[in-house]
């Protein structure tokens, strides 16, 4: 369902001068997808979607270029590294200490980087839990962790 979604959506961003997540749903509607703004709202982040100056002198979604696309990866990865604290292990749970309000910031980063295993995040004031689908890959991330500091 999210992949045929996903791939409608830059269908009609590519057909399309699209503004507005309204404007995207109504042109989803009219393919006969149906999607809520929060599902949009997550396609949108999942795909890296950005707004850029079409032609028309309107702003327009658009997919991001490889080079933004890694310039985002570098400022998440820029983020974790300055908001840790702390981090540790425990089976397929990775606990991360963070600075005060900015856990929600290393979760952030932490989805940006397309981790393969992680099921989720779940971030607090100062304090993360990164759910791993197994052990093994909770020891793997543990691992590219220790890579960063």
């Amino acid at each position: 369902m999210k992949p045929g979604r996903q791939s409608v959506i830059l269908e009609i961003i590519s057909q399309q001068d699209i503004e507005t997540q309204h404007q995207l749903l109504e042109a989803l509607a009219e393919r006969g997808v149906k999607s809520t703004q929060a599902t949009l709202s997550r396609d949108i982040k999942d795909m890296r979607l950005v707004k850029e100056l079409g032609p028309s002198g309107k702003y327009r979604y658009a997919i991001a270029s490889k080079a933004e696309s890694d310039d985002f990866s570098i400022r998440l990865k820029k983020i974790f590294r300055e908001s840790v604290i702390s981090y540790d292990l425990a089976q397929n749970l990775l606990v991360i200490k963070t600075l005060p309000g900015l856990a929600p910031a290393a979760c952030s980063a932490i989805d940006g980087m397309e981790i393969n295993g992680l099921v989720g995040t779940l971030a607090g004031d100062d304090t993360a839990f990164l759910a791993m689908r197994d052990n093994d890959s909770a020891r793997t991330l543990y691992h590219e962790i220790e890579l960063l500091f």
